[in-house]
């Protein structure tokens, strides 16, 4: 028989027995198992079956039940939490932590159910604020550059064009492909300023809209400029 055989009869043996629990919280209200409530229990079932329980301590708290007859074993793990005791001295909390850490391993191996003390406390009832949501933001059907008036500007006309359920996100994305179109055609330091001023409304409203969109976009404007030495 495996040690996980052994283990389960151990635990449909337990189930059987009329456990009670003796631990009680008075804060709470509730009632809980104690290990004196069912380790005795659980150790004659383990004599019987063949099985040893064995804890440690490290960097998780771990319980191995062995099998005696040919050294198999099975593992349940649990993080360490600090039980809290202002009044107590450094090693009656390490006391209370392991005894609470090996209560919870014994519960969790021999499938020893509570009730859920979390979810039985009374709640505490919080209005919720419902807020109506708020509409998408849309940008103009159309937004143009305009032409500062210098005979060569035409060639860095941006027109931005959004259809019906365009979000304002895809709109400056839409500014920002083409603004960086134009910049890795500008051939001069001239042409960059030319960009910007021709679409000066349209980078005016990405600001407005998108203000870190814009500073990004504007970082891009330096750069393209600083890579002409004229």
């Amino acid at each position: 028989m495996t040690v996980y055989r052994k283990l389960q009869a151990a635990r449909h043996e337990l189930s059987k027995t009329n456990l009670k629990k003796t631990g009680h919280n008075k804060f709470g209200g509730w009632h809980y198992y104690e290990l004196g409530d069912f380790m005795p229990t659980v150790h004659k079932l383990f004599d019987a079956v063949g099985l040893c329980g064995v804890v440690t301590f490290g960097e998780m708290a771990m319980l191995t039940i062995y099998d005696t007859e040919d050294g198999s074993s099975v593992q349940f793990f649990s993080p360490i939490v600090y039980a809290e005791n202002s009044k107590g001295q450094a090693i009656q909390v390490l006391g209370s932590t392991h005894t609470y850490l090996r209560r919870y391993l014994w519960l969790l191996a021999m499938e020893i159910t509570e009730s859920d003390q979390i979810d039985s406390q009374q709640q505490e009832e919080k209005p919720v604020k419902i807020e109506k949501p708020k509409p998408a933001a849309k940008p103009p059907a159309v937004i143009e550059g305009k032409s500062d008036g210098s005979k060569d500007d035409g060639a860095w006309f941006m027109r931005i064009t959004a259809e019906d359920g365009c979000t304002m996100d895809q709109w400056i994305k839409a500014v920002e492909d083409a603004a960086e179109i134009a910049l890795g055609q500008a051939a001069s330091k001239k042409d960059v300023t030319a960009i910007f001023t021709t679409n000066r409304v349209i980078f005016e409203r990405m600001e407005k809209e998108a203000p870190d969109a814009y500073k990004s976009l504007m970082t891009k404007f330096g750069a393209a400029k600083q890579s002409f030495k004229e």
